[in-house]
């Protein structure tokens, strides 16, 4: 049986709804998927009113951290979504990302792309988690670029000219973040950090597994990053990180999975810490 442990939905920058998700993922005949929201747990909410057919959904999160020179995603699993702390830290981050949002469509008009603050928030929806790929979909549709891959090349990549850092914690805020509320820190596609050194001192945080199954990481990256897991008595995640954007791989959920075994060894371990 296949599982997908890393994906997203209308609640932060994803295209298909809840809903639309785990129709895909039965089609697709997943067993288990992670909902993995940035910053937020509002379409886990959703789902967890839902009768999902079978298929089994363990509650997640994915949060960007704080590092200067380096973007550090962290994933929480079977984290509790009603912890006070957790949905207090989530209010601040939804916050932030209002202010972040007009100050780049600002930095963006003075750079001579016109778009509207008010019309990123149309394109946001229902998401709490706006951002980057909302304002690239604004200039998309304004006919400034052909793709949002390349709106992000071109203006809103990491320190890019468009770019604006918004309110984040430090990882061990995060790790401690995630345990506090009942889950398990995961870092997330390890191979895009950039730096093993800033890997080896996650892992001396606190982490709890890998990511180690990712598109975008290369058979050498993966290899690697078992052996990193294994040598830490880590477990071992993977997810296609799904968004369902046009041209992002992958384009729908079943073509990028993990065996469901490695739910199954990440369950163990919860079940034993819990006992």
């Amino acid at each position: 049986m296949a599982a997908d442990l890393h994906i997203h939905t209308t609640a932060s920058d994803g295209r298909l709804n809840p809903g639309e998700v785990v129709e895909q993922a039965v089609q697709a005949g997943l067993n288990c998927i992670a909902i993995t929201d940035h910053d937020t747990v509002d379409g886990l909410k959703i789902l967890m009113e839902e009768n999902k057919e079978g298929l089994r959904i363990i509650p997640g999160i994915e949060f960007s951290t704080d590092l200067p020179q380096h973007e550090v995603h962290i994933l929480g699993y079977y984290i509790d979504w009603c912890e006070d702390e957790l949905c207090s830290c989530l209010e601040r981050l939804a916050a932030g990302r209002q202010t972040r949002l007009r100050l780049m469509v600002d930095k963006i008009n003075r750079l001579g792309y016109k778009i509207d603050y008010e019309r990123v928030i149309e394109i946001a929806g229902n998401s709490v988690a706006v951002g980057r790929p909302h304002v690239a979909k604004a200039l998309v549709e304004q006919g400034f670029f052909p793709s949002v891959n390349d709106v992000f090349k071109s203006l809103l990549r990491k320190n890019g000219p468009a770019y604006v850092p918004h309110y984040k914690f430090t990882p061990l805020e995060v790790i401690n973040l995630i345990k506090k509320a009942g889950g398990f820190a995961v870092l997330a596609h390890p191979g895009l950090i950039g730096s093993d050194n800033i890997v080896a001192e996650l892992i001396r945080l606190g982490l709890d597994g890998l990511e180690v199954y990712h598109p975008e990481h290369n058979t050498e990256q993966t290899e690697k990053y078992l052996q990193i897991a294994e040598k830490n008595s880590l477990f071992v995640t993977g997810g296609s990180d799904f968004h369902g954007i046009p041209g992002r791989f992958p384009p729908v959920l079943g073509i990028f999975t993990i065996d469901s075994n490695l739910v199954t060894r990440m369950e163990r371990l919860r079940y034993k810490v819990q006992a």
